[in-house]
């Protein structure tokens, strides 16, 4: 026992004179005014553990609200990225809205202009082969079309329907080689055949060589055959060669319809006979 006393003998006078601290100060603690001796004592003592106590406290307090602010600003940022989205898709839906009105307001002109009765139809697929190049519409016999009719968008000729379903159709597209539309040079009354030639183009085929014919003439329909009506723009002549022999003139012609943005486009849907 005496070896433990005397081992750890720092120690203990340690803690008795701490205790004996704080005793002191709690009988003290009447006196509320002044600090005594021992009071301060223990006030040095302890004010730089407390200070240290109370900047660690601060610190790690910091630290915690640091990151709920960082937790919130990441949440605002999740929730301001969506927004971002909502407004994109809106102003695209929007603009989307006011191009198809457009095209609508434009296609709805086309409509009154033309003295026969149309049909709306809109583009919902494409089919390219080898032979054939056409487009398919979302209208059918359920609709009143048939096989034959000719098809108008703004600008001109697309084509005429080949196949008629129900609730569809497919349209031959006047760039298509199985095509062929009469024609006349609006400028100068020369006739031809408008052919399709593929690759999105078209040429004048069967006008002799006396006609008058230039680069930048607009071809359109002549009526003849009864499919599509006389007037009908067709297309601009792009290119014009005269050979030494033969009888007809080569005629290149661009189509005045971009085929390849067609979204919309009107079948006319007077029959023949009518």
């Amino acid at each position: 026992m005496k070896n433990l006393l005397i081992r750890y003998r720092r120690f203990l006078m340690t803690a008795l004179l701490l205790l004996t601290a704080f005793l002191t100060y709690a009988l003290n603690l009447r006196n509320k005014d002044h600090a005594n001796p021992v009071e301060r004592t223990v006030m040095g003592i302890t004010a730089p553990v407390a200070g240290s106590a109370a900047s660690a406290t601060g610190f790690f307090s910091d630290i915690w609200n640091n990151y709920i602010d960082l937790i919130d600003v990441r949440r605002e940022n999740i929730e301001l990225r969506k927004s971002v989205k909502r407004l994109n898709a809106r102003i695209i839906a929007d603009n989307e809205a006011v191009a198809a009105n457009m095209r609508l307001k434009e296609l709805l002109d086309l409509k009154e202009g033309i003295a026969l009765p149309s049909l709306a139809v809109s583009v919902i697929g494409e089919d390219s082969s080898a032979w054939f190049k056409t487009l398919v519409v979302d209208r059918g016999s359920a609709d009143g079309l048939q096989e034959g009719m000719p098809v108008v968008a703004i600008g001109g000729v697309v084509g005429r329907l080949v196949k008629v379903a129900p609730h569809s159709s497919r349209v031959l597209l006047l760039t298509d080689h199985a095509s062929a539309v009469a024609a006349i040079v609006q400028r100068s009354r020369a006739r031809g055949v408008v052919r399709g030639a593929g690759g999105g183009r078209c040429s004048l085929e069967f006008t002799v060589k006396d006609e008058d014919v230039k680069v930048g003439d607009t071809v359109i329909s002549s009526g003849i055959g009864g499919v599509f009506p006389k007037g009908l723009p067709i297309g601009e002549v792009t290119m014009v060669k005269k050979g030494e022999y033969g009888v007809f003139q080569t005629i290149e012609v661009r189509p005045l319809v971009n085929i390849g943005k067609l979204e919309e486009a009107l079948v006319l849907v007077k029959q023949r006979d009518e």
